[in-house]
């Protein structure tokens, strides 16, 4: 079968989880064999069963006193793997099917027969192969009952192995280091990590030995077959329900081989082998630290400090059934290795689980059966529902489907045109009958914008006939000569009517724009020459003493160059930047600065005089400004 890669859990909608009172990590302990060859010392074994959950060890320091363990089990040196599998291992493997998680973990100094105990051999098969058969047996019967006719089961296996540190797939080797996550749930994933559907015994058995060579080993001065990398195999049992509500039920059984702790010293380690016991003790003594804080309550569990107490979060204080079989050598130099061992087992017995059911609601299978119930409702009100839903069709036009054509529209118009049409798709009915709605005022607006621009041309048109009759009659009754200097002078004075000040302020969003009229500027009246003449003969009366040249020094200039120099300076003022602006005079850093900021707030200046609406510049400081800037582009 064609292997698929998947995280170690399955994403779904999850129901609140079923929890089952809080269980302690059970703790056995199995002793191997005495081996006489081991002994250099010929000193015998140094430590001892008392009973089927108790054993000894000498204490060193006085060898006459010893030290007494209590354990769940203890399985002595005749002890079968049928023993230690049935007494500790297949108890747990009984929650599989409620949804519950188990996990089983061998511990121990390197040389005490860990792997031994996980794997066995051909004779006597170890905890692996056992528990494996169980499950697809225990699978076998409960699909046969009647209550599980509903139901269907799937069994699948990843294999993996942390090696220095690294998390490698052992069905597929690579030399990719995977990921280890964990989902809004708690659950550890691993993305990538190979997962293989299992029918029987006999397939699993064609994946995990050739996964199981694949397995980093190594011999040293202790172990010729000594395990360089912990090993977890995870064998998946999901039992689905094929009616309603389509429940599912997932259930994770972690089988752990964990790699001994060593003496370097006696080990011999050296290059890379002194790399991996380094990496394994490493691992070994986070683990330790883990169970100390979960003894201690402590506020953060190191969890995260090694891969392996990462992956075994669920089963140290998580919510797994958790059982640890610790291996020790009876030999006198293993001694303060079994030592250490039957320590760590005395602190981990305290640890406390909380397992609860992982339970799920398929959301394929929910969503199929949700439509098809959906037909089978609507089919006798199908007939009726066509008559109504003709007019509505009628009207559910899309915006641009009835919308004048593309180069009549302003692009800004025909933007908002588009835009709905794009979340109409989605929406329900009644929301799409909004923006419809929205759509036509949006179209009358228009319409409106459009007869007013019409108004305003033919107003526009209207002003300029009027005034060109008001120019014609007016030619006859002005003087034969007239002076050049005195037709210079008011050139470019407009009519009253255009000197309305236009206004700045930015159209409202999502509105129609009219662009403005383009009115032409029209020559003046030549009897608003003779009014202005009068009027400035009549202003020179009125003028303080002291103050002639200071306020008729405009009067003294050309017009066209007053107007040259005027519209020079507004278009510094509007467009000039920082460097500009301080070139003008009476003009330093700061007051460019704030022309600056005004410019970028309230928009250009329409006229020279704007100034004095920026703070700090008054009218007397604009006349000054003026004055000095205009006589400096004469004089340049």
């Amino acid at each position: 079968m064609a292997p698929k890669r998947v995280s170690l859990a399955e994403a779904g909608p999850v129901k609140k989880p079923s929890h089952s009172a809080p269980t302690r990590v059970r703790v056995s302990v199995r002793l191997r064999p005495y081996i006489s060859r081991e002994d250099e010392g010929k000193e015998g074994p140094c430590v001892r069963g008392t009973g089927d959950r108790s054993l000894e060890i000498l204490n060193w320091r006085n060898s006459m006193e010893t030290m007494s363990y209590q354990f769940d089990a203890f399985y002595g040196e005749r002890s079968s793997q049928q023993e230690v599998y049935t007494g500790s291992v297949k108890p747990v493997l009984s929650h599989l099917l409620s949804g519950q998680n188990a996990s089983v973990f061998a511990y121990g100094p390197t040389g005490a027969g860990k792997t031994h105990t996980m794997l066995g051999g051909a004779e006597e098969p170890g905890v692996i192969p056992r528990a494996v058969r169980d499950v697809f047996q225990m699978v076998r019967e409960q699909s046969s009952l009647p209550a599980s006719q509903d139901w269907e089961h799937s069994v699948s296996m990843s294999y993996l192995e942390i090696y220095n540190e690294k998390v490698l797939d052992l069905l597929e080797p690579q030399d990719q280091d995977l990921p280890i996550r964990e989902d809004k749930d708690k659950n550890i994933l691993i993305p990538g990590l190979t997962q293989r559907t299992i029918g029987s015994f006999s397939e699993f058995e064609s994946h995990f030995l050739p996964a199981s060579q694949n397995r980093t080993m190594a011999s040293t001065k202790l172990n010729t077959r000594s395990s360089r990398s912990h090993t977890v195999l995870v064998i998946r049992v999901v039992k689905s329900q094929r009616v309603l509500p389509f429940r599912q039920l997932t259930g994770k059984l972690y089988l752990i081989d964990l790699a001994g702790s060593e003496d370097n010293r006696r080990t011999g380690n050296q290059g890379i082998r002194l790399k991996e016991s380094g990496a394994i003790n490493s691992s070994l003594f986070v683990l330790s630290k883990v169970v100390d804080s979960l003894n201690q309550g402590l506020a953060r569990v190191p969890y995260r400090d090694s891969k392996l107490t990462r992956l075994l979060q669920d089963s140290l204080g998580g919510s797994a059934h958790s059982v640890m079989i610790t291996n020790i050598a009876p030999e006198q130099k293993y001694y303060f290795d079994t030592l250490t061992a039957l320590n760590f087992a005395a602190k981990s017995k305290q640890v406390v689980n909380k397992p609860f059911t992982r339970e799920t609601l398929q959301a394929a299978a929910l969503k199929r059966q949700r439509e098809e119930s959906a037909q089978s409702e609507n089919a006798p009100k199908k007939r009726a529902k066509e008559s109504h839903d003709r007019p509505a069709q009628m009207t559910d036009v899309s915006p641009t489907a009835r919308s004048p054509p593309v180069e009549v529209c302003d692009p800004s118009v025909l933007e908002r045109l588009l835009t709905l049409e794009k979340l109409m798709m989605g929406t329900p009915e009644k929301d799409r009958l909004n923006l419809l709605r929205t759509v036509q005022e949006s179209r009358q607006e228009i319409k409106k914008l459009k007869e007013k621009q019409k108004e305003l041309e033919e107003q526009a048109l209207a002003a300029q006939s009027l005034l060109a009759e008001s120019r014609k009659a007016a030619a006859p009754s002005l003087p034969s000569a007239s002076s050049p200097s005195d037709e210079t002078l008011f050139m470019n004075h407009k009519h009253p009517s255009l000197l309305r000040k236009t206004s700045t302020a930015k159209p409202k969003k999502q509105q129609a724009i009219v662009s403005p009229l383009l009115v032409l500027p029209v020559q003046p009246l030549t009897h608003a020459i003779v009014s202005c003449k009068a009027e400035q003969t009549k202003m020179k009366s009125h003028v303080p003493e002291g103050k002639e040249n200071w306020e008729n020094w405009e009067t003294r200039l050309d017009s066209s160059v007053l107007q040259k120099s005027r519209d020079r300076i507004l278009s510094l003022l509007n467009t000039g930047s920082l460097k500009e602006l301080k070139g003008l005079q009476r003009i330093g850093d700061k007051k460019a600065k704030l022309i600056i900021g005004w410019r970028e707030i309230n928009g250009a200046f329409t006229q020279v005089e704007d100034l004095q609406k920026i703070e700090g510049i008054s009218a007397k400081l604009l006349t000054s400004f003026l004055k000095a800037n205009i006589l400096s582009t004469i004089a340049h």
